[in-house]
């Protein structure tokens, strides 16, 4: 579901009926939590869900929800809090969001119609510095809390062929110049911190690492050519990275190693988020599949209804799950 929702959102402006005007306010919904919903996130004691159509919902107790007052129509792809308090969401049509009330109201920041494309992830490093990526190397900085952002185009991360091709543009053809940048990075699909380190994930296999948050960028070794939707890293803990993806590929490193390993199985279901739970990792993919693995050792559970799993967190020793048909609650073994 997440690798068709992300074509859908990359190549088409009318996905999921996402031609209403943006000044509009988010479709009021009696049943917005059973939706698609794309990400849930918890600020404090609350839990935080966006998706189709502006929708925001908010919950303190995984059974009743309230849908937030938002500012637009359009599909929001992830949510990202900073504090209890403060958080920021994106979505289609380069579209920014932000709520300092822990997700019950929301202003907005940044809305592009014209440049057509999704924001896929958005990320804060404090209450001031943050960035959002998406679609065709879709890259925009923010140093004032989401006032305003900048544009910037990650050339580091261009094939050595590819720096050539626009260095000559730039000089014989400014206009096809700014033709070509604006297509020729792949997707980012994910923005995370990982201690130290912030990390991209994207498109044909992109894996990128900043080390000066942000300022400057680096391809990681390329491990596989399909996109990659998640990563997540317990590696500051002693731990390890992981990263998934397209056709169920899960990659894992160890935090004193430089190699990746592929986890085997035989599912193929793509892998759209993952986190981590007692020291295992929980990987929330379509057809329903949550995979588990501990230890280098993957086991596989199937949600009855079959719907794709697009994230997930662990409130109240239950895992609340972001559904293509909304909110999914599974107990937890203590």
């Amino acid at each position: 579901m997440k690798y068709l929702l992300y074509a859908c959102l990359a190549y088409s402006a009318s996905c999921f009926s996402q031609d209403m005007p943006v000044a509009q306010h988010a479709v009021s919904a009696v049943n917005a939590n059973k939706t698609l919903l794309t990400d849930i996130e918890l600020a404090g004691s609350q839990l935080v869900a966006v998706g189709k159509h502006g929708v925001v919902i908010t919950s303190s107790d995984a059974q009743s929800w309230q849908q937030a007052s938002v500012p637009t129509q359009v599909l929001l792809t992830a949510v990202d809090f900073y504090n209890s308090d403060l958080g920021w969401a994106c979505g289609h049509d380069a579209t920014i969001i932000n709520t300092v009330d822990a997700g019950k109201t929301w202003q907005l920041q940044q809305s592009l119609p014209n440049m057509d494309k999704p924001c896929l992830d958005i990320l804060f490093t404090s209450e001031k510095h943050g960035y959002a990526v998406g679609a065709y190397g879709m890259f925009f900085e923010t140093n004032d809390g989401g006032e305003h952002w900048q544009k910037r185009f990650l050339d580091s991360l261009l094939f050595e062929d590819d720096r050539d091709y626009l260095n000559d543009l730039k000089e014989n053809d400014p206009e096809g110049y700014e033709v070509e940048t604006a297509s020729i990075l792949p997707h980012f699909n994910r923005i995370v911190k990982a201690g130290e380190r912030l990390i991209l994930a994207g498109e044909m296999g992109l894996m990128a690492e900043s080390v000066d948050n942000g300022q400057t960028w680096q391809r990681l070794e390329e491990i596989y050519m399909g996109s990659f939707f998640t990563f997540a890293s317990t590696a500051d803990q002693g731990g390890e990275d992981i990263v998934a993806g397209l056709r169920g590929n899960i990659f894992t490193r160890q935090a004193d190693s430089d190699q990746w390993q592929q986890i085997p199985h035989s599912n193929y279901a793509t892998v759209n988020s993952a986190i981590n739970y007692n020291n295992e990792w929980l990987l929330f993919a379509n057809s329903g599949v949550i995979f588990h693995i501990k230890n280098d050792q993957l086991s596989e559970e199937q949600m009855a209804d079959g719907k794709s799993l697009l994230d997930g967190v662990v409130f109240q020793n239950k895992l609340i799950m972001a559904s293509e048909n909304g909110i999914k609650v599974k107990e937890l073994n203590p």
